[in-house]
Order: structure tokens, then sequence, then C-alpha cells
């Protein structure tokens, strides 16, 4: 007979929740103490909210389909518990032997939180958790794991992949991480498999930027709520987005293993005296006045040192601040929880500890003091403080923005804006109004330059349909406009060679290219504007936002090896999203420093403003023809020279020629639109002068 029982945690982990605690055992067959925590009798089952139910619909017909390994992409503070938590008893069994149900995450907060709602979901079952010195036996109706923990020694050995239907993985970004693989290799899920159990991973950030590649991991993304429209249909409290120039030089930043900045390196430039005074006179301006005032302030910092320093700095102007790090003692850190919840003082600053997988309804302010590549890491920052709670009506997020050339991701770039846009009390509303009167200039990068005549009524007399010619090649090389976009979203010297594609060359010819896959549609679910839309039938297809850029590598050969000078293109990644193709590039070439030296990729080499090679001249002039004018060493930089012959080298001269064809076709439309509103025009009537 299994006994069950309710345990709390012991006093030293200084927070009081339901928990299960098991003995660390030996045997496969020890008795169990199992956590079956039942609702108070007064308490009602949880009612899924519309969009909640959806997900789960979608994830079901996806499986039913025959697919095995699926995503769910939700905001953060949607509810991914609750959801994963339902789903469970959902999914069915593909044999009477496989029920079993294995859940994993990377963090102790999020393996504690999965207990807890699975035993208070499930009374009648038995959950068990495999974390540290807690061994699980196997044989549990629902194992919720550490994926450090399993995969340490021999534990991932009793769990027999026959006996599971479903392995679920929370915050399934870090899917593709060792660990991870590893654990899904032992269930067969290291690729689809008919026999496999299903692979179910839940993440408010879907996307990476480190140059590795989710589809290791995961086939296809089921279901997608952004965080826009969850504030849009008030599942989610509106936010306030304020940038400030903080002053910090991080250009000399390199970047670490996973693409972002090195922590010491970062700490060291941004945790200064002046920027830290920067960093609390603008919280005070903005969340600290009685007209403004804030009661939960989150700060996120780059290390313990910059942690101590701006908790000093905030005391400093009689703030009462106080931090948490991953070093805190377990009994302070719940205490200080507790307390900030209570809302009994107004600043807790922290670094890496409350990025993921931690509740804190609450928050109604969120200072970014931690500048960031990964677009990941910014979402998972502001989610903090997008919750729910009871008289608080929206979040303060202040982004302390610093040297824009290095390739960070602001709060304005979530909403397609430069990154180096100023902003103040602006709303989410706001932030899109703007993007969407910058239209022209954010969509310049990814058109054609002789394609600026587009409109929903061609007939409109207030529109002007105009284009641009290119009387030589030459124009056309020379035109910098299209690599404006790109180089705010990286260092490097990325050269637009068509209108949706950007290389990046190496100095023995090898190149990696960026291309568009599939134009943005309206009627796609991955377009802000139109997900809500998406939801109304729950299908696999309309839910998926698709990626619509992928990069590849491609190898130049030496000479005589093959007939072509380069070898096939390699996958290197895909994305939703420019910025996140160029970080996972700019993370690539980076780690692969011989074929892409520093010294050579980064635009701001001091030898790319040199004088041109007289072999980069000779060939330009070529070019010109024999009556223009030659090029000399005063008019064109080495560097600029060098991305002109980039273009030429994929593709400018083809281009050149389409382009001419297509503006005769152009000037023909012009004329025709042109004539045709003269007519309408002149067939209107309306009270007052005649006009002609």
């Amino acid at each position: 007979m299994l006994r069950i029982f309710s345990q709390r945690l012991t006093r030293s982990s200084g927070i009081r929740r339901p928990y299960l605690h098991l003995h660390p055992h030996t045997h496969f067959h020890p008795p169990l103490r199992t956590l079956h925590t039942k609702p108070p009798p007064s308490s009602s089952p949880i009612k899924l909210r519309d969009y909640q139910e959806e997900c789960i619909t979608s994830v079901l017909t996806s499986l039913s389909q025959g697919h095995k390994r699926v995503g769910i992409s939700l905001a953060t503070g949607s509810g991914k518990t609750v959801i994963f938590t339902h789903l469970l008893s959902r999914i069915p069994a593909p044999s009477p032997m496989a029920t079993q149900t294995l859940i994993l995450a990377h963090r102790r907060e999020l393996v504690e939180q999965a207990a807890k709602h699975c035993a208070a979901a499930y009374p009648h079952l038995r959950v068990e958790v495999e974390m540290g010195n807690l061994h699980a036996s196997g044989l549990a109706d629902i194992t919720i794991a550490s994926v450090q923990s399993i995969t340490s020694r021999d534990r991932l050995e009793k769990f027999d992949p026959k006996r599971f239907k479903l392995v679920l993985v929370d915050e399934a970004h870090h899917i593709v991480a060792p660990g991870y693989l590893r654990t899904l290799a032992h269930f067969g899920l290291e690729k689809k498999r008919a026999d496999s159990p299903a692979l179910v991973g839940v993440s408010a950030t879907f996307s990476r930027f480190d140059g590795l590649r989710l589809g290791a991991a995961i086939d296809e993304i089921v279901y997608h709520r952004d965080y826009v429209d969850m504030i849009a249909e008030k599942w989610l409290c509106d936010v306030l987005f304020t940038t400030v120039e903080s002053t910090a030089d991080i250009s000399a930043v390199r970047s670490g293993s996973n693409g972002d900045f090195r922590p010491g390196e970062l700490s060291r430039a941004v945790n200064t005296d002046h920027v830290n005074e920067i960093t609390v006179r603008s919280w005070l301006a903005h969340a600290g006045c009685a007209e403004k005032k804030r009661e939960s302030t989150l700060v996120f910092c780059v290390d313990l040192a910059h942690v101590a320093s701006l908790t000093q700095k905030f005391r400093h102007y009689g703030i009462d601040a106080r931090f948490i790090s991953g070093d805190t003692p377990t009994i302070q850190r719940g205490e200080t929880l507790d307390a900030f919840k209570r809302r009994e003082f107004p600043v807790l600053v922290n670094c890496g500890v409350f990025t993921e997988g931690t509740d804190i309804p609450n928050i109604d302010c969120v200072v970014l003091s931690r500048p960031t590549k990964s677009r990941n890491l910014l979402v998972q920052m502001i989610g903090r403080g997008m919750r729910l709670y009871p008289g608080k009506t929206d979040c303060h997020v202040i982004d302390m923005v610093s040297s824009l050339e290095t390739g960070i991701v602001t709060t304005p770039t979530l909403f397609g804006l430069d990154p180096g846009e100023i902003v103040q009390d602006a709303t989410t509303q706001d932030l899109k109004a703007l993007r969407d009167r910058r239209g022209v200039d954010v969509a310049a990068a990814f058109t054609d330059p002789s394609d600026s005549a587009s409109a929903e009524n061609p007939l409109d007399p207030n529109t002007k349909v105009t284009f641009t010619q290119y009387s030589s090649v030459l124009d056309l090389i020379a035109d910098t406009s299209g690599e404006k976009h790109i180089r705010t979203l990286s260092p490097n010297a990325w050269v637009q060679v068509s209108p949706d594609r950007y290389v990046l060359t190496a100095p023995n010819g090898t190149y990696i290219r960026i291309e568009r896959i599939q134009a943005p549609s309206s009627s796609s679910s991955s377009s802000p504007s139109s997900s809500a839309k998406s939801k109304t039938t729950p299908t696999t297809t309309t839910t998926t936002p698709t990626p619509l850029f992928r990069a590849v590598e491609v190898r130049a050969l030496p000479p005589g090896v093959a007939k072509s000078p380069y070898a096939t293109p390699r996958d290197l990644l895909s994305a939703t999203s420019l910025p996140d193709a160029v970080h996972g590039c700019d993370n690539y070439a980076a780690s692969n420093a011989t074929t892409f030296p520093h010294t050579f990729i980064h635009r701001r080499q001091r030898w790319r403003s040199g004088p041109p090679t007289q072999g980069q001249l000779d060939f330009l002039n070529k070019l010109r023809g024999k009556g223009a004018e030659p090029l000399t060493t005063s008019d064109i930089t080495k560097g600029a020279a060098m991305d002109m012959i980039t273009k030429v080298k994929h593709g400018a001269r083809g281009r050149f020629a389409a382009l001419g064809v297509e503006g005769r076709r152009k000037s023909r439309e012009v004329a025709r639109v042109e004539g045709e509103r003269e007519r309408r025009r002149r067939e209107h009537v309306a009270v007052g002068p005649v006009r002609y």
C-alpha cells in the first residue's frame, strides 16, 4: 500500500510551500513518501482562459496528426504552468504501459513550482521529484526533474522510455543544451520516432541567437501568443517604456560563448559611479517621485559587484533598496522576497535570479541596468513586471541604453524600431503607432531601392508614386541605404547584396548569407497585428510563428579542388526576425574566428577608413567605363570599396539589368496612375469653388 501524506519544506528552505521529499535511496522499489496536496474543500477547479484551452487543443490536434516534438510559445505571465499541468491528463497513452510523464526544468524554482501545481491538480496520482538529494523511483505517474540532476551519474537509467507517454520541457529555449539533448536521446526523442513519447516544449521566448538550432529538438511551434496581444486582451498589464542614455561605453566588451556580453567585462563598463548615479536619478524622476510613485521596482544588474554598487547608490539617496543574488542564503533569500511581495520596501536589486520562472505579480517597475544582445533575455526581464495584480494598472520599464554599435537590443527593438530610439512613458500602443509612422524608413532596409511605389489605394490623391533609377551599376553598388538598418543591429560589415539578402565575407572568400525565406503576410500568425485573429482556429498551421529569415555558410574552396569555387551552402539557423538572424550569425562568426577574424569583419577597424588598394580602384573604374572620370584614392575608402566589390560579386550586375526593365515598367505605371487620378479629380463634384 502506497503511503501518502503532505509535507512542508523544512525551516532551512526559508520558503513555506507544499513540496515532495524523498529520502535518497539506491533500490528501485523503496517505500515512497509522495506529495499529494489537495486543494481546500471550498476551492473550485481552475477554469482555463480561452487562449489556454486553445493552446491545449492545438497541441492535441498536432499530436493526433502524427507530430511528436512540438513547442508552445506563450508570453511570460500567461500561465504556462497551468496550461501544461492541465495538458498532462489530456494526452492519451499510446499503450497500456506508457502512462507516465516526465517534466524537465533547469532551475530549482521551476521544479518546485511544477511539483506544487501537479500535486494540487492530480491528488490521486503519484508525484515525485528528481533533484539534488531527492531521488525519484522512476515509477511515479508524474516525475519533475532538474536536468542537471537527472543527467548526473546513472540517474537517467531508472526511467524506462517505454513507460512514458510525455516528456515536457519548461523554459524550452534551453532545450538544445547538452543535458537536455542527452535526456531526450534516452527517451528516443533525438529525432522524430513513431514509438517515442510525445515531446512538448513550453517557453515565452522560443528563439535563440547563439547559433544553436532549436530544430535539433523541436519540429514545430503549434501555438503562439505574443505579449502585445496579451496586453491588448487584458490578460497582462500594460507597460510604459522609458529609455535613458546611460553614457556607459561597452564598445570594447567582447561576446561570450552564449553570444551575449561577457559579464566581467560588461560589469566593469557599466558599474561606474557615474552610470549608477544616472540610473538612480532616472528611477527617482520616473518612478520615485510623488506623482509617479512605484511601489515595487525590480532592478537587473550584471554581477555581484554591480548589485552591491547600485544598491548602495539607491541607499545613498535614502531609498530602502535590498538585493538578492545566486549566492544569497536560502533563508535570507526567502525572507527578502516575501517582504518585497508584501511591499515592505520599494526596490529589489538582483543579478541572474529573476529572469525566468519567478512569480512576483506586484512588480510595477523594472529597471534594465544590464545591457544585452539577447532578445530572449530582454523579454524575460520585462516580463517580470507584466503580471496582473490588484490595484496595478501598468508596469514602467526604464531601459538604460548604451553603445548601440555593439549590437545591443533595447525595448524599442521589440517593436521594430531603431535601438537608439529615445522614448518616455510610452505605452505599447504608443510604440506600435511610432513604428507605423516610421514604417517607410524601417521597411527601406528590406525592399528594393527602386520600389518605393506602394499604397493600399493607388488612386488616393494624397499618395505619391515614386521610384529611384540607377544610371549605372556603380550607382547601385554605391548606394548604402540598405546597410543602415542591419548596421544598427551589428557591429560587423554586413553588406546588402539584394533587397532581402545580406552577406558577411571572410578574408578567404567564405561568406555567411542571410536571406528572407518568406515575405510577411497579413494572415501570418507571426505578425503582431494578426496573431490574435489566428487563435480562432487552433490548428498547427495558423498559430505557428514561421521563420522569415535563414542563414547559410558558403565556404570557399581552394583553386583546382572542384569546378565550383564554393562548397554547397550549409544551413546555420533560421529566425523569425532579422535581429535574431543577425545576432545568431555574429555569434557564429565570433566562435569561428579563424575563418572570420574580428580584425577583418568588424566595420570599425582602422584599416577600413584607409585608402583603397590599386587593385580595388582598377576593378571599380572598369565598371565605370572609359568615358567616366576614374576614381582616385581620395574618392573612396578601402572599406567602402570592399563593400562595393562584395555587391558586384554577389549579383549586382544582374540586379542592375533587372532594375532597368522594372524601371521602364514602373514609368508606364506612374503615367497610367497619374492619368487616372486626374480623371477622378475632374469627375468629383463637391460644394465649393469649381477647381477644374
